[in-house]
């Protein structure tokens, strides 16, 4: 289905829009403790401080407003970076962004013996961007230069490497696997609406950036030296995209852990509905993400009830598949 006139691409904004509200609202109304849509309503509009109504304002609505930011966030990210890669494969998962947030943490927690949500967003951060410019500098070695091939392998063998030394730093220190393994499980369930509003506005940020540049991104769709022949400074550019998509996939991780996938499979869905132009893709893939995300957690509580799944095992149940193909048909020709 691929929406080809500006009406019907508004049109269609208009009604993912709509569902990413619906998702919201399910999000606040279904879980656990049984609630209905009049439930929810009630508390925002006759708040009387029973059970019902204290879960979901504190619980449930920061829950929901967090799973669709994260959501938004990991899927423009991706967007971004698999245009500025030319690697369909690209997403700060694979590209080891995420592995390299947690392992700062981590690493700040087992050391230095930090547990302050706010340290933990700079931190996550820092984690981004060392793990991104690694990442970009390995891809870069050789004579062929930057290739998707060996980008994505350069962000495998650095996610490879991060989780390894994540790993050592939690089997020395026990202590320190129980303060962030809510965090490393990649979930929004427990989140507080503080630690939203700590990173909202780095992620307020890079939103309306990559909006800002995306008629650039169309030209460097393009080629590079079709970009530079048009006039556009494909460096600064690209240096543009490199920050934005650590505000964006650093400030995700430093809310809900690592969740992975998301980057990957909602570009790739956002293009087979609004077409290539990224003034139209990067909205979209905003909307899809956290309608996946929003959706995602929503089934995470119902697989093992009472118990819950953490989200990003449900984003992985759905991405690993998308994965292997795209691999197959990015890599392969099919």
């Amino acid at each position: 289905m691929l929406l080809k006139n500006n009406t019907l691409k508004w049109v269609g904004m208009l009604a993912f829009l709509m569902l990413m509200l619906f998702f919201m609202c399910a999000s606040i109304v279904f879980g656990y403790t049984e609630t209905s849509w009049r439930t929810a309503i009630d508390t925002f509009t006759n708040y009387n401080g029973t059970n019902e109504h204290i879960i979901i304002q504190s619980v449930r609505l920061p829950r929901a407003l967090i799973a669709a930011a994260v959501g938004a966030s990991l899927a423009i990210s991706g967007t971004l970076m698999q245009t500025l890669t030319k690697n369909p494969l690209a997403s700060p998962g694979i590209f080891g962004i995420n592995a390299g947030a947690s392992f700062v943490i981590v690493a700040a927690v087992t050391l230095f013996s930090v547990n302050s949500l706010q340290a933990f967003s700079g931190l996550a951060f820092l984690g981004a961007a060392i793990a991104s410019i690694s990442v970009y500098g390995i891809g870069s070695f050789g004579r062929e230069g930057l290739t998707p091939m060996k980008l994505t392998l350069a962000g495998a063998a650095i996610a490879a490497m991060f989780a390894s030394f994540t790993q050592g730093l939690l089997v020395i220190d026990e202590a320190a696997l129980e303060q962030v393994l809510f965090w490393l499980a990649g979930s929004v369930q427990g989140r507080k609406l503080e630690t939203l509003m700590n990173v909202l506005p780095y992620l307020g940020i890079g939103w309306i950036a990559s909006m800002l540049i995306a008629g650039k991104m169309n030209i460097l769709s393009m080629g590079e030296d079709v970009a530079k022949g048009l006039g556009l400074k494909t460096g600064l550019l690209k240096i543009t995209v490199g920050v934005i998509v650590i505000l964006l996939a650093g400030g995700a991780v430093s809310v809900a852990g690592p969740i992975g996938f998301v980057g990957i499979v909602i570009p790739h869905i956002t293009r087979s509905i609004i077409g290539i132009d990224h003034r139209w893709v990067i909205p979209l893939s905003g909307v899809l993400g956290a309608i996946l995300l929003l959706a995602s957690d929503i089934a995470a509580r119902y697989v093992l009830m009472p118990s819950e799944v953490p989200v990003g095992v449900m984003t992985a149940i759905i991405g690993t598949p998308f994965f292997i193909y795209i691999a197959r048909r990015g890599f392969n020709g099919r």
